[in-house]
This record gives C-alpha cells, structure tokens and sequence, in this order.
C-alpha cells in the first residue's frame, strides 16, 4: 500500500484543510480518501465566505486529487518519527527491487 494513501487513510475522521490549485481553501472532516488521494469531506465551511458564498450551503464534497495543492494537517495527529521510519522503509524496499531486477 502507498505510503501517503496509508497515511491519509488514518487522518478519516480528522479535521483538515485543503487548499486547491484554484486558490480556494476548504476545511472539513476528512471521510474518505482514495488510491489516487481523493478525498471525501463533510461539515465543510470555506474561510472566505464573502469570495465564495455558494459554498456555503454545500455540506460536502468530494475533491479529485489532482487538483489539490496542500492539505494542511493537525500537528497533533501527525507522529513525524514513524512517518520518516515509514518512507526510510519504503525507499530500501525500492532499492532492493531495483538490485533484484538489475541481478536478473
């Protein structure tokens, strides 16, 4: 399984924001995330709601991956030494795949 899609797979149900490569910010509960980073939100609200006041009826949303710029976390939810660990990991996993296909 990816690394960033088992990671953002353990923030469901967190509160983050996501801003997209149009500007626009949305915070809302994360529901569901994808293979691909898509991402499923709820209780949505934007911060600028004067900019964009048909969003404030809308109470979820699905956001392609694609087109997300950041996706700005809790620092609280984040465990940054297992989250190094995990790409140190990931990336030995891939030089030995290199060194097994180099071999044959």
């Amino acid at each position: 399984m990816p690394l960033f899609y088992s990671f953002f797979k353990s923030l469901v149900g967190k509160e983050v924001i996501v801003e997209l490569k149009n500007d626009l910010c949305v915070c809302g509960t994360l529901d569901s995330v994808d293979q691909y980073l898509n991402v499923k939100l709820s209780d949505i609200s934007v911060p600028d709601p004067d900019k964009y006041p048909h969003l404030l009826s809308v109470k979820n949303c699905f956001i392609r991956g694609s087109v997300v710029r950041y996706v700005q976390l809790p620092a609280e939810e984040v465990d940054t030494a297992l989250l190094q660990d995990a790409t140190r990991k990931e990336a030995m996993q891939g030089k030995q795949q290199q060194q097994q296909q180099t071999a044959s």
